[in-house]
This record gives C-alpha cells, sequence and structure tokens, in this order.
C-alpha cells in the first residue's frame, strides 16, 4: 500500500507543480490564453510518469538464485 501511495504522490506531484508553474507564469507575463498552464500541465504530468516507472524499475525484485544441488560435494 505504501508503494501505491508512493507512486500517486509523485504523479500528482508532478501535475500539481507542472501545472502551477503554468498558471503563475501565464499571470505574470498577462497571457489571455492558458498556453504556458497547459505545456507545463502536460510537463509535470510526463514528469510524473517518468518518476513513477524509475520507481517502478528500482523496486523491481531480482528473480531468486538458484541453489545448487548436494551431489556436488561428494
Amino acid at each position: 500500500m505504501s508503494r501505491a501511495f508512493r507512486f500517486s504522490t509523485e504523479l500528482i506531484g508532478g501535475i500539481v507543480v507542472g501545472g502551477c508553474i503554468g498558471w503563475a507564469l501565464d499571470k505574470g507575463l498577462g497571457n489571455e490564453k492558458p498556453w504556458l498552464f497547459i505545456l507545463f500541465f502536460l510537463m509535470g504530468a510526463t514528469a510524473g510518469l517518468l518518476n513513477i516507472v524509475r520507481l517502478a524499475a528500482k523496486e523491481k525484485t531480482p528473480p531468486a538464485p538458484s541453489v545448487g544441488d548436494d551431489e556436488d560435494g561428494r
């Protein structure tokens, strides 16, 4: 359950941060259309998905090592 919470936090965090940056830039530059908001929202979503993929690859458990037979030590 903690892994799912971490994954969802990564995705939501990327989307929120990207959206806030884009919104702030649009307001600060006086843009009437939210082009920067849309751009940074998509970039945040992409960053969140990449973080999830990296976490999933890092937490992937390797296969169990094979156990040798006892016949080798006669």
